[in-house]
Parts: C-alpha cells; sequence; structure tokens
C-alpha cells in the first residue's frame, strides 16, 4: 500500500528507463502536490539539461511512456514541461480501504531497525526546570516517540547535571539545616530557594573572608572530598539526587513525557572515565598542551583572530568540562549502547561546541563514518516583548508554574462550556487541553526557531493549534456514539466518491511518508502540520458529507468509516506528538 508519491515515483522511474536508457531509473520525477490537479511531476526541466532537449518534448516522451492507466487519468503537459496527474478515484478509495485494514495506518517498517542514542531534556539537579528546559524535552519526546512508531529502538539519555563544583555548596548546606529538615524539603517542591540559599551563604562567606572554616572554604573542600569518592559524601550527594529525581518525576508527569529514572544518565555517569579520554587522546596526537590547558585543535575551526580555536578537554587546574563528558559520552554510546544515530536535542547555542565535539570525535575513532550524529538545534521561547520569556522580576520562568497556568485557563474555560460534565471529567479534559496546548504550540514550530508564548493563542479552538485537533478527534468520537445509540455501523471500507471524501482519503493516505520524514530529520513540526490539515479536511468533508443525516445505508456505513479512519489517524499522530486526545470537550 505505497502512498500516491511513492506509487508515482515507481512508475516514472520505469517511464524513464524504458524513454531515455536504464541509466536514468534513478532520476527523481520530482512529484509534488499541485493545485491544478492532484500531482505533479516536474522532472521534465531537470532532465533537458541532460538530454539536450526542450523540457515540452521530454515530458511527451514521458508522457507516452508512462503506465498510470490503474491509477490516474491521463497526465496533461501544461507550462513548460509540467505534468499534471489527477488520481482514479477508485484508485484512491481502494488504497484508503488498504489503509484502514493496516494496523500501522500506512507507516512504514524500516528496511533495517536503528538504534537510536536521544539525549535530550537534562535539567540539573537542585536546580529548578524552567521554560527553558520545555522545549528540549517536549521536541525530544516527540521524536522519540515517532521513531518507537517507525520501529526503531530509542535508548534516551537524560544527561542530567549531577556533578561539578556546585555540590560543595550544597552538600554543606543540606548537612547545616538538616537532611530532614523543611529547608531539604525544598528540594521536592521549590529546588531554585534551596539552591539560592547555598549560594547566598557561599557569596557571605566570600565577601567576608572568613578563612578555612569558612562555609565558601568548606564547600571547595567538598568538592575534592567529593570527587575523590568518599562515602560519607556520596551518600549525601546521592540524598540530594533522590531528591531531586521526585521533583523531575512530577514535571515529567504533568508533561506526560515518556523519560523514566532508567533514562537518566547524567554527568556523573563518566566521571571515572574523564582521565582515560583525555590520556587516548593525548596518546593519539590529537590533543596537545596549550597555556596549562589540554586541548583539541579541530580541523577548520578558528577564531576571530583566524588562529585554531580550542576545544579545552582538560582545564590548566585539573579539571574536565563538558567537551570531556561528551565526549566520553560519545565514545560509550557508540561502543556499549550501539548507536546507530546519536541526536542531541539542545539549544541552538551550543552549535559549535557540538560541531568540535563531532570532529574530534570522528578524528579519534569513536564516532564511525557510518554513525550518524545531530545536533537539533533549539530556539528560545519569547515573551510579548521578544525577549527571552522570564517573570517581571527578570527571573527564569518555572516550568511548573508555566504548566500549572496553562491548565486553570483551560479549566476555565471547560467550565463555562460544559457545566453538564462531572468535576472529574473538567479536569482531565482541561488538563489534556492545557499540557496539549503548550506541548503543540512548541512542536508546531520548527524547532531551530523562536516562538512568542501565548496562551490564548495555544488554546484557541482555531488555527493550527491542540484544541483546534482535538476537538475533530472529539467530534468524531461523538459521531461514533450517536451512531452506536442510533445502530449504525461502520462498513468495512471507507466510502470515497465525492471530492469532499476524495480530499479527505487523500490526506490520510499521507500520515505513513510524513511520520517516516519526521522520524528520518528530526522535524516535529512536519507531522502539526500534516495534522492540521488532515483535521481540516475532515471538517470540509463533514461539511459536505452527512453522516447519520445521509438517508442511504450504504453511504452512511461508508462515510462513517472514513470519518473513523481519520479518527485512528488524528489520534495516532498526536500521541506521536504526546498530545493526548480527550473523549469529549
Amino acid at each position: 500500500m505505497p502512498a500516491p508519491e511513492i506509487a508515482l515515483t515507481e512508475r516514472f522511474q520505469s517511464a524513464f528507463a524504458a524513454a531515455f536508457g536504464p541509466e536514468f531509473a534513478d532520476a527523481d520525477p520530482i512529484i509534488r502536490p499541485s493545485q491544478f490537479a492532484d500531482f505533479q511531476c516536474n522532472a521534465a526541466m531537470g532532465l533537458a539539461k541532460r538530454l539536450g532537449r526542450k523540457p515540452r518534448d521530454i515530458a511527451a516522451d514521458i508522457l507516452a511512456a508512462v503506465d498510470l492507466s490503474d491509477m490516474a487519468e491521463t497526465p496533461e503537459i501544461a507550462g513548460p514541461g509540467f505534468l499534471n496527474i489527477r488520481l482514479r478515484t477508485d484508485w484512491v478509495a481502494a488504497q484508503a480501504a488498504e489503509l484502514a485494514a493496516d494496523a500501522r495506518l500506512g507507516v512504514p517498517s524500516p528496511e533495517r531497525a536503528e538504534t537510536v542514542v536521544l539525549d535530550y531534556s537534562a535539567p540539573n539537579v537542585a536546580k529548578e526546570m524552567h521554560v527553558g528546559h520545555l522545549r528540549t524535552t517536549v521536541v525530544g519526546d516527540s521524536i522519540a516517540r515517532t521513531l518507537e512508531k517507525l520501529g526503531h529502538t530509542v535508548v534516551r539519555q537524560n544527561h542530567i547535571g549531577d556533578w561539578g563544583t556546585p555540590f560543595g555548596m550544597l552538600i554543606e548546606h543540606l548537612l547545616e539545616v538538616g537532611e530532614d529538615s523543611a529547608e531539604a524539603e525544598l528540594l521536592t517542591t521549590d529546588p531554585n530557594a534551596f539552591y539560592q540559599a547555598a549560594r547566598g551563604k557561599f557569596d557571605a562567606s566570600e565577601a567576608a573572608a572568613d578563612g578555612e572554616s569558612g562555609f565558601a572554604a568548606r564547600a571547595r573542600r567538598r568538592v575534592a572530598t567529593l570527587q575523590s569518592g568518599d562515602a560519607e559524601s556520596l551518600r549525601i550527594w546521592t540524598h540530594l539526587v533522590g531528591l531531586s529525581k521526585e521533583y523531575f518525576h512530577r514535571i515529567y508527569e504533568m508533561l506526560d513525557v515518556t523519560l523514566t529514572d532508567e533514562d537518566l544518565a547524567g554527568e556523573s555517569t563518566y566521571n571515572d572515565q574523564l582521565e582515560t579520554t583525555c590520556t587516548d587522546l593525548e596518546a593519539a596526537g590529537i590533543a596537545r598542551i596549550s597555556d596549562g590547558a589540554l586541548c583539541v585543535f579541530p580541523e577548520g575551526f578558528t577564531g576571530r583572530d583566524e588562529q585554531p580555536l580550542p576545544l579545552i578537554i582538560r582545564k590548566s587546574d585539573g579539571g574536565y568540562g563538558y567537551a570531556t563528558t561528551d565526549l566520553t559520552a560519545i565514545r560509550h554510546r557508540v561502543r556499549d549502547l550501539g548507536a546507530d544515530r546519536i541526536a542531541y536535542v539542545v539549544g541552538t547555542a551550543q552549535e559549535l561546541h557540538f560541531r568540535m565535539v563531532f570532529a574530534t570525535a570522528r578524528e579519534a575513532g569513536w564516532l564511525p563514518d557510518e554513525v550518524e550524529a545531530t545536533h537539533v538545534k533549539i530556539g528560545s521561547v519569547l515573551g510579548e516583548d521578544g525577549k527571552i520569556l522570564r517573570t517581571r522580576s527578570g527571573a527564569s520562568l518555572r516550568l511548573m508554574a508555566l504548566l500549572e497556568e496553562a491548565v486553570a485557563k483551560a479549566r476555565t474555560v471547560i467550565d463555562e462550556l460544559r457545566p453538564d460534565l462531572s468535576d472529574e471529567e473538567r479536569e482531565q479534559i482541561a488538563h489534556a487541553i492545557g499540557i496539549g496546548g503548550v506541548k503543540y504550540a512548541d512542536l508546531s514550530t520548527a524547532h531551530d526557531s523562536d516562538y512568542t508564548f501565548d496562551l490564548d493563542r495555544m488554546l484557541a479552538l482555531t488555527g493550527n493549534t491542540a484544541p483546534y485537533l482535538q476537538y475533530a478527534v472529539a467530534r468524531i468520537r461523538s459521531i461514533g456514539r450517536r451512531a452506536e445509540t442510533a445502530g449504525v455501523t461502520a462498513a468495512a471500507a471507507p466510502l470515497v466518491v465525492n471530492d469532499a471524501e476524495r480530499a479527505l482519503a487523500l490526506q490520510l493516505l499521507e500520515f505513513g511518508p510524513v511520520l517516516a520524514s519526521v522520524g528520518a530529520e528530526y522535524e516535529p513540526h512536519r507531522l502539526c502540520a500534516y495534522l492540521f490539515s488532515l483535521a481540516q479536511a475532515f471538517t470540509a468533508f463533514y461539511d459536505a458529507s452527512p453522516i447519520l443525516k445521509e438517508d442511504d445505508a450504504e453511504v452512511r456505513a461508508g462515510r462513517l468509516a472514513l470519518a473513523q479512519l481519520a479518527e485512528r489517524v488524528l489520534v495516532e499522530g498526536l500521541d506521536a506528538l504526546g498530545v493526548e486526545a480527550p473523549q469529549q470537550m
């Protein structure tokens, strides 16, 4: 059951071979949707240069060689050599019937299932997740869900910040307030408050120059003690991490993302391997000492002074940085996790860092040419002023506060529109709409672009929003409930006769190719655009083709089957995005 573009591509490539020789069998027919027909073959212009002939003459030869009799009307040559193609309605109907019978809804199985290591979310221990973590978490989780639906194995890696200098002051602060104190509970309710209290003590101690017995000096000693493997320091560190994990759970549950404790792979995971990374790079002649630090100078990277740009893997004081950890992680992900692909869902600001890390890992042989490494660049969430979204005081906006506000706003609307529902039902719907609206607004924007956070727009029932798609699903489910009450049963195959039915069926046939494209390119916004077009096609179909009011029983059953197929595809697509489709709205 190939999608129309795939079926047409195969037919036209056979025609190219027959008309111009076997060396043209793999030429791209450039099949695109057309406003003048269903599709257009735009190959003639590209082949003109290779063949040294006029595009319209080439189009005529293609037309004479291509056999579309079972699937399309005779194509028409238009303009400089476009071939306009209108599919036969009976062919579209047959494909829709196959789609309805397919448990995978046309989603292709991969030629070879891959292991994809996906690095996303990555909050810091003892710090509250802010709005900047929203996109890395939501986009990463959608990519993970999509890849799994395509049949790949996804190894989630939540590379949390759980090691380094701040833990000295955090451990000392926890010891002072007590591990069972109310202040310690802030780590699960308001981590920033705990962190800021520790930071405040540290800064005050520094300013007072209170010597070796002061808080700052103790915090520094604690870092060294922790890194040396001291059992008591590690126990307290483990306790800190555990409390933060409880907080992460609350956020991930609120967002309905698929990350679990098993996916945690923080900076500490690689701590005992960092020196080996440095030693191996130095032994291979890839790293050298520069200004007291051990550096790699990957080829092709220069600074503003046109001098080679260093990637520091061991600082002059002997400490390690992000580059060391990331190189060690790549080695582990390829060698131990068996990655065929690695994707890092991280902010755009880290682009240069990852390019240099990838180049170094390839030079070291830790990232073989056959393993694809991609930085999925994440843009910023902006406020109405066009700047990074923050509170009025200028602080980073707490992610939990943002999510709670979205649900509360959705609840206000639901309470007004559906007072007939129980309190529990309204609460569930408000959560689905509020969280779905926030996630979808994020996902519907190209991940490397910034977008403005606007709750009113996110929760609107019109436009390219989650509530618009959720309402389309709820509407179809309502039709299904009324049909069941009236004793109307859907036909085995969808009815595809009139233009509105045909347009909806054609949209449904695109689901598999779109999902495959999203998984290959890591671009969830393309799935959002598709689902929005599908929901629009359903609305047009529903307006033009009455279902339960139709007198003809066969027509009624066939239209119901088409509507229910649309519901299945919408629900599956929304699930790939991590957006819930409530039963009613």
